[in-house]
């Protein structure tokens, strides 16, 4: 599970990145185009904004798992180890129900749209709302590999060390 965990997660942040810079490619054509050529294309805005909620999504994905979520710690800081232990594990019940309602919503969200199109990209509007589900299904497995860390005394190894 640990192997495969690192995988998505490092998969996740590469196309994150990715995504990123292809947003940032495609508003620096948008502003060359609108004020160097006078004529603005009418798919960029529409495509930055489809890209960044891959990019946007699939990056808070892999930010539960490795841990740089925001979170605050000063109760746990404060308790005994059991106590931590419980108050960790229930915070990650917390986020994977988050995950699945991510999970649930995007589905919905996806059936609900296909049909429709973005009009300048001329994809189904539905498949903007894919990496909702898709990064609810990477939060909910991230965190249970935290919980079944936290059950068996191990902790879950960022990619970065």
């Amino acid at each position: 599970m640990g192997a495969l965990s690192r995988l998505l997660s490092r998969l996740s942040l590469y196309s994150s990145a990715a995504g990123l810079v292809g947003m940032t490619i495609i508003i620096g054509w948008q502003v060359y185009a609108r004020y160097v050529l006078n004529s603005s294309p009418s798919w960029t805005e529409q495509a930055a904004l489809y890209l960044m909620g891959w990019f946007i999504l699939f990056a808070a994905a892999a930010g539960v798992r490795e841990g740089f979520h925001i979170r605050l710690t000063m109760l746990q800081d404060l308790s005994s180890p059991t106590i931590a232990r419980v108050l960790r594990v229930i915070c990650h019940l917390v986020v994977l129900v988050f995950g699945l309602f991510m999970i649930k919503g995007g589905l919905d969200l996806i059936i609900a749209t296909w049909q429709h199109s973005i009009p300048s990209l001329a994809v189904p509007r539905g498949s903007a709302y894919i990496p909702i589900a898709g990064a609810g299904a990477l939060i909910v497995f991230f965190t249970l590999e935290h919980i079944i860390g936290e059950a068996s005394g191990r902790e879950v190894t960022p990619i970065w060390s």
